[in-house]
């Protein structure tokens, strides 16, 4: 994308990138109508305690509220009082600095981040299978070239447009699509085949297909031998998911497995993607590895043109969960309980390692512990909406308003910060240097077009205030040096620690040897080139667009089958609650709405919420069109019109979860979370529809 600033307006422009190759969807061309908007925040807002507003303040009266806030807290209620919750959109110098933040100016182990709700099952499935978590480990272009593509609950053209230009070429070259999701979506009506299996059967799915690969000899014996481990306990699990177990569990048709076995196992080059649909349930990484043990039977991964991947949700998605602002996790991917990585990072930020906080919770668990007895008793928010995104959403917001003091960081006045005690305002994309890391491991620079409106600051600059003033409790370190020949343990100047090249140059030092090894990326070399692929540890060494080539990141270079097991969804259908929800999204909006919900286009292209139900089940609730329902489950309930589609199963229910009040999806969705990666049973809950 290339901005160009006219008469103080700012414009988007095309760019030819490897990637997009100069499209973006419609929500790109109208981001900078955002960046004068009428609703947003110039100015810190302080809840006033006699009437309960939001009211105007001063910067110093802003940080003063939050520093002597946090200071209480934890002097009553200790370290861990305090909790820091981030988001996948911000740049990987703001996701560093607030892990940084957390563990060494709160020094407080409760920090974790909005991505826990999008890739987090895919995260921990690549993990324990490759040693590495990268969303695709080849280039986007070996799409467009794949024989075979196999996508599993995703639904790009309205959640990644520019993608569906390399499935165009992928099927303009004679290539095969094939889609499984519960819906028919924009995506699956460019499918050569569609799978519409009931929600939470997709591991049923996977399984069968492998049992099909190894009935009609498609599994590569020899890659099998001698580039993984583990087969034969999988091949043990799948052999008792027959085709026909599989149709009538999930009512994928036998035929349709078959075809689908066959055009994986049969192509020169096939590419396997999960996304969302298969990773927001309780069993999500389970689910995932089902599809990766499918993928390494055939020998895809490290093949050229073939391979798993997984399509990664938020803008800076991957980067923003690479360097410590996941519950477990330092710079450089590195798990916060292993202790020579955390004598690495401690040396960096010059601090004992002793002293660094051990693992928190996941997201979920985190946000269901606010303001109890158990729980923080204060929360900083960056980025983040999880009075709109998190699962069981009204209890979520209950917890919020328990808390002794919320600070939410954001440049509209989102659903979260209508509740905080401080709301400070935030520079938005075109005013701020900093990097991103795309799904393909790219990393890629940001260029600030122009500086913030006046009365707005960039995180860094909020960070770096904000450490400045708690350097003067005594219970609180001091922050280390952030330039690269800083001492350790020395204190930056708050320049020097807002400033986003500096930070990443000790992002760079904090993630060197680590699985996502920044160490020989610099600015100067992104910008001499179309971004940088990690890992790449050498400023002189070559980058790395492609993995697993020769080896995988394991100890022995060899990847890891799991055997998985199809278990029912967290909750099933009953009489009271006979039908099952799903969540997702459409083309205009996105995440929580804070932002798209106000630009006007985006408004007219999808200007509210909606139920959809197959018109079969709306005869028999006596729905018409457009009609009001609500929508209940055990959790709570949300009102939206009914929008009729044959392309849904009779026996589920969509809505999309973009928006707030009355229409809150996440009311009603289950706040089940995977026991691996705590990611929440969004996709799938029992409930019960009515006329509103």
């Amino acid at each position: 994308m290339v901005l160009r600033e006219e008469d103080d307006a700012v414009s988007v422009l095309p760019r030819q990138f490897p990637t997009n190759r100069g499209g973006l969807c419609q929500k790109g061309w109208t981001a900078p109508e955002l960046l004068s908007h009428p609703e947003r925040l110039t100015t810190p807002l302080l809840r006033d305690p006699a009437t309960g507003e939001l009211r105007p303040a001063t910067w110093e009266a802003a940080l003063d509220r939050i520093t002597t806030g946090l200071r209480e807290v934890q002097e009553k209620h200790g370290r861990d009082a305090v909790a820091v919750f981030g988001g996948g959109g911000l740049t990987n110098e703001k996701a560093y600095a607030l892990g940084r933040f957390a563990r060494v100016a709160l020094r407080t182990r409760h920090i974790d981040y909005n991505g826990r709700f999008c890739m987090s099952s895919a995260a921990a499935a690549g993990m324990r299978a490759f040693g590495v978590d990268r969303g695709l480990p080849f280039p986007l272009s070996d799409l467009g070239r794949a024989d075979t593509l196999l996508l599993v609950g995703a639904n790009p053209a309205e959640t990644m447009p520019p993608l569906v230009r390399w499935l165009t070429e992928q099927r303009e070259r004679g290539g095969k699509l094939i889609v499984i999701d519960p819906r028919v979506t924009a995506t699956t009506r460019q499918a050569d085949l569609h799978l519409q299996p009931l929600p939470g059967t997709d591991l049923a799915v996977a399984s069968a297909l492998l049992h099909i690969a190894l009935t009609e000899g498609y599994v590569d014996g020899d890659y099998v031998a001698t580039r993984t481990t583990g087969f034969t306990a999988v091949r043990r699990t799948v052999a008792g998911w027959w085709p026909a177990r599989a149709e009538a569990l999930s009512g994928v048709p036998v035929a349709d497995l078959e075809e689908t076995a066959r055009a994986l196992g049969t192509a020169e080059r096939a590419i396997i993607l999960t996304a969302r649909g298969a990773e927001q349930h309780a069993k999500g990484v389970d689910t995932v590895t089902g599809f990766v043990n499918l993928a390494l039977a055939l020998g895809l991964p490290g093949r050229p043109g073939s391979g798993y991947g997984c399509l990664t949700g938020q803008g800076n998605g991957q980067g923003g969960r690479e360097h410590g602002q996941k519950a477990d996790q330092l710079p450089g991917y590195r798990k916060i309980d292993d202790l020579e990585a955390r004598a690495h990072v401690a040396r960096v930020w010059g601090v004992p390692a002793d002293e660094l906080p051990g693992p928190g919770v996941p997201a979920y668990q985190l946000l269901d512990s606010l303001g109890t007895d158990q729980g923080p008793r204060a929360l900083l928010v960056f980025g983040s909406n999880p009075v709109v995104s998190a699962p069981r959403a009204a209890r979520v917001e209950g917890r919020l308003r328990d808390l002794d003091l919320l600070v939410v960081a954001d440049f509209l006045l989102s659903e979260t910060a209508a509740l905080a005690d401080v709301v400070l305002p935030t520079a938005q994309w075109a005013e701020e240097d900093g990097t991103m890391t795309n799904l393909e491991g790219r990393v890629l620079r940001r260029r600030a077009l122009r500086p913030p409106p006046s009365g707005v600051r960039t995180d860094l600059e909020i960070l770096a205030a904000l450490s400045a003033r708690l350097r003067g409790t005594p219970s609180l370190r001091a922050l280390p040096g952030d330039g690269p020949g800083s001492a350790p343990g020395t204190r930056p100047s708050e320049a020097a620690a807002s400033d986003p090249q500096v930070v990443f140059t000790e992002l760079r030092r904090a993630s060197a040897g680590g699985i996502a090894d920044y160490a020989g990326i610099s600015w100067d070399r992104i910008d001499a080139a179309d971004g940088v692929f990690w890992p790449c540890p050498d400023d002189e060494g070559p980058d790395s667009p492609r993995l697993f080539a020769d080896r995988f990141a394991t100890p022995d270079g060899l990847a890891r089958f799991h055997p998985v097991e199809h278990r029912p969804a967290a909750e099933e259908v009953c009489a009271d609650y006979p039908l099952h929800f799903t969540t997702g999204r459409v083309l205009a909006q996105y995440q929580s709405g804070t932002q798209t919900r106000r630009v006007a286009a985006l408004r007219r292209a999808a200007p509210e919420a909606f139920v959809e139900l197959h018109p079969d089940l709306a005869e028999r609730l006596g729905v018409a069109d457009g009609e009001p329902v609500r929508v209940l489950s055990r959790r709570g309930e949300f009102q939206a019109p009914a929008r009729l589609s044959p392309g849904i199963r009779p026996d589920t229910v969509f809505a999309p979860f973009h928006w707030g009040g009355r229409a809150r999806a996440n009311s009603v969705t289950n706040d089940a979370v995977d026991p691996v990666s705590g990611m929440p049973e969004f996709k799938i809950c029992a409930v019960r529809v009515e006329k509103a």
